[in-house]
């Protein structure tokens, strides 16, 4: 073939023009592959549509284009399916994609793979389509499949682009008309054979992506999606939502054991292991691959976990596994990148600090909108001013929700405002990352700040064991990991607090062990002689008596007191605070006569220093005469007792607990004096009152209706006692537990109660249930399991002797 004169063009030297279009051979040539020619610059041959050239080429006006290609054959892939992960695991998540194909009656045509990067989203896609494209059955066969790494916009339209021109005969030249034409071409046609496809478009990161690009719908075809987002704009009719989680513990322990096999580690240490890394797939992969590449033993890997000398990043591998482009602490920071630039811009996230620093398995929502989480918020979103001037704009808690929904769009935690007390969960190597961001001072200040958070939103009467239980697990989370943070200036308030809270669910042992502790870590940041150390003594002290130690608690007040008048003086008030304790648990240890003359002389002091109607008199004239009627004063105490509730009442108020402790300890000196008739009437008035103000299950309060049944018992009203005691004992299983020691005594009582009212067949089927479980949770020789045996005994005694008389 020659070229012909299609233009006009000149060439000097050794140069060669050529102008016009050189397009394939025309049908009528009698040698369609024939070569062209070009000499005179040197030889050069070219065929099948190109063109060739030696020397200098001056171009006017050349036009050179590809000559249509065939469409490909069916079936035909575009894009690569990723290679399947070592170790790769069959999810439940697996069959629920193949099982979707029909979801409530309808077919499903689009299918999301949602959740936190990292949890295998991509792999289980990937399975998913070859799955698909392997199956050569005639009903699940397909005739194209597409995979496209969906990052971004670009990538989309190059891969539909692709699609395009390989299967439709679309134009290279132009990406957009050509994805346009695929797209066309997905739609089905009533001429056209049926083409049974399948999309995925891996990653979508912005559902603005997808604008215009959704393949068509389809009865022939499918599309699956994997993203981080959750955003309403991806649901739509016909497309159906799966939450990819985390791997069970079962599939974290086989992942491990097998990606590591041939190590001598144990399954309770892999296991272990699997939970310090949150059973996140992603992070077992880089775990193993560094444990393998550094024959690092798996003890080892956890210390450096747990450590904070070294950061997130320091635990993955040099070389990524499974064709991994990042690292852990990479794998989210895109994702926090976009939410923080979601409305409210530049809220994202300082709020991801807060919630780095609290429990990952729950956080109030009221904890993050408070006001110290606000002037976080306030302080840390990106000024939009240029003068030094500027103030941080307010933030509303409307914002700071807003701020927790772009974080959950992102799936960098789970918002569920359905359920207040934990609205906000976090994976815990999500809040290491972001920790690890963090410079020392913005860890400390950030701390802090969730310490202020968490005490402003404590309620001061805790009726919500739920929310209370939650703080507590808050506390505790923060404290692990704010390390020397909230011990500087000085003890923060919150560790008190959470203390407190732990005291008022009458866990006596638990809160011995907390104040100790808490004693221990204050002495070690402050010193011995810090007032906050003193204060936490006193909590130790006052804890390890009410969990049994009378003698040790008393023995503890008085090394105390010493100490206190030392660093505080003694004329501080808590010197006196410290008396009373020391007085109240000598006479527990049983010298109730050393209790009253400690007192009288402690009274003695109080109303010639602070005169006879002071707050601190007042409680010094309760104390008194409560160990009066220990000490055997039964008429003098409840006389005594009588005359100070008006003047109490007067000053602390009907409700405070100074007042319900004088009702609480005359009530009982009466029934313990023999009018147990009035003593149970006290005890129901005061359960009333204290649920009203305490709540049901206070401690304090479970205290007062056990009191109460056990006075109606002894009033002879067996049927009362028993319909409070079995309250009771629904309430104390619901906040100590079934294994709970109370929980067992309560049960026992309740079986005694009914045996009194003459229901021995419930009696003794309630102690049978007590011996056996409480055998199990106790051992066979606790003292409670012996007494559920006794009293077993005695009540089929009892039901034998009822029978044989009859």
């Amino acid at each position: 073939m020659i070229v012909a004169d299609t233009g006009n063009a000149r060439a000097a030297g050794d140069s060669t023009a050529v102008t016009g279009y050189r397009g394939p051979v025309p049908e009528t040539s009698n040698a369609p592959d024939a070569p062209v020619h070009l000499s005179g610059t040197g030889e050069a041959t070219a065929a099948n549509g190109a063109i060739a050239n030696t020397g200098h080429l001056s171009i006017g006006t050349l036009a050179l284009q590809r000559a249509s290609q065939e469409p490909a054959s069916w079936p035909h892939q575009v894009g690569v399916i990723p290679s399947a992960a070592r170790s790769f695991q069959q999810r439940a998540e697996a069959d629920r994609l193949r099982a979707t194909l029909q979801h409530d009656g309808t077919v499903v045509l689009t299918q999301l793979l949602t959740g936190m990067g990292g949890v295998g989203k991509t792999q289980l896609a990937a399975d998913y389509a070859r799955a698909a494209w392997n199956d050569t059955s005639s009903s699940g066969g397909l005739d194209v499949l597409v995979w496209i790494t969906a990052s971004a916009r670009s990538p989309i339209v190059t891969g539909y682009a692709q699609a395009g021109v390989e299967l439709c005969r679309a134009d290279s030249g132009d990406p957009e008309r050509a994805a346009s034409a695929f797209l066309a071409w997905l739609t089905p046609k009533a001429e056209a054979d049926p083409c049974r496809w399948l999309i995925v478009l891996d990653d979508v990161a912005d559902p603005a992506d997808l604008r215009g690009l959704w393949p068509p719908v389809s009865p022939h075809g499918r599309t699956l999606v994997t993203t981080r987002r959750r955003d309403a704009a991806l649901v739509g009719s016909g497309r159906h939502t799966i939450e990819v989680g985390l791997f069970t513990p079962e599939e974290a322990l086989t992942y491990l054991a097998t990606s590591l096999a041939g190590r001598d580690e144990s399954a309770d240490e892999l296991a272990a292991l699997a939970e310090d890394l949150g059973r996140l797939p992603l992070a077992l992969a880089q775990a193993s691959a560094y444990l393998i590449d550094t024959d690092e033993t798996v003890a080892g890997y956890r210390d450096l976990l747990v450590g904070r000398t070294a950061s997130l990043s320091d635990t993955a591998p040099d070389a990524l596994p499974d064709d991994q482009t990042l690292p852990l602490a990479a794998a989210w920071s895109l994702s926090i990148d976009r939410a923080d630039t979601l409305r409210p811009a530049g809220l994202a996230r300082p709020m991801l600090h807060l919630a780095s620093l609290l429990d990952a398995n729950g956080i109030p929502e009221t904890v993050l909108t408070s006001p110290p989480a606000l002037s976080h918020l306030a302080a840390h979103r990106p000024r939009t001013g240029t003068g030094p001037a500027e103030e941080p704009a307010p933030i509303s808690a409307r914002d700071a929700v807003h701020a927790l929904r772009a974080l959950h769009r992102l799936s960098l935690i789970h918002h569920s405002p359905a359920t207040p007390h934990q609205a906000v969960r976090v994976h815990q190597l999500i809040q290491r990352a972001v920790r690890d961001t963090l410079t020392p001072d913005e860890y400390h200040q950030t701390a802090r700040t969730v310490a202020d958070a968490l005490f402003v939103v404590w309620p001061s009467v805790e009726n919500d064991a739920t929310l209370a239980q939650t703080l507590r697990a808050n506390t505790s989370a923060l404290v692990s990991s704010a390390e020397g943070a909230l011990y500087q200036p000085g003890a923060h308030a919150v560790l008190f607090r959470s203390g407190a809270s732990l005291s008022n669910t009458g866990q006596a042992a638990a809160a011995r062990d907390y104040y100790q502790h808490l004693t221990d870590t204050i002495r070690g940041h402050l010193g011995p002689d810090h007032r906050h150390t003193i204060v936490a003594r006193t909590y130790s002290a006052l804890w390890r008596g009410h969990a049994g130690d009378a003698a040790g608690a008393a023995a503890d007040y008085a090394v105390l007191h010493d100490d206190a008048v030392r660093v505080l003086g003694e004329d501080h008030r808590g010197i006196i605070q410290i008396r009373h304790e020391l007085a109240r648990w000598r006479g527990d240890a049983g010298d109730a006569a050393a209790a009253v003359t400690d007192l009288v002389q402690l009274l003695k002091d109080l109303e010639d220093t602070l005169g006879p109607d002071h707050p601190d008199t007042l409680i010094g004239r309760a104390h008194l005469a409560r160990w009066r009627g220990h000490a055997g004063e039964l008429a003098r105490a409840v006389a005594d007792l009588t005359d100070l509730l008006e003047p109490m009442e007067r000053v602390f108020g009907p409700d405070h607990i100074q007042v319900l402790s004088v009702r609480h300890n005359r009530a009982a000196f009466r029934g313990t004096a023999g009018d147990t008739t009035s003593a149970a009437s006290d005890f129901a008035q005061l359960v009333q009152d204290q649920k009203r103000i305490s709540g049901p299950t206070h401690y304090k309060t479970l205290n007062t209706r056990w009191l109460l049944a056990d006075w109606l018992e002894k009033a002879g009203d067996a049927a009362g006692a028993s319909a409070v005691y079995a309250e009771l004992l629904a309430d104390r299983i619901q906040v100590l537990g079934a294994d709970h020691p109370d929980t067992f005594t309560t049960r026992n009582d309740l079986a005694r109660a009914y045996a009194s009212a003459g229901d021995l067949e419930r009696a003794i089927s309630l102690h049978e249930q007590n011996l056996t479980e409480a055998a199990r949770a106790l051992g066979e020789g606790h003292p409670i399991p012996v007494m559920a045996r006794e009293n077993l005994n005695t009540a089929i005694t009892k039901r034998n002797g009822d029978v044989g008389a009859s």
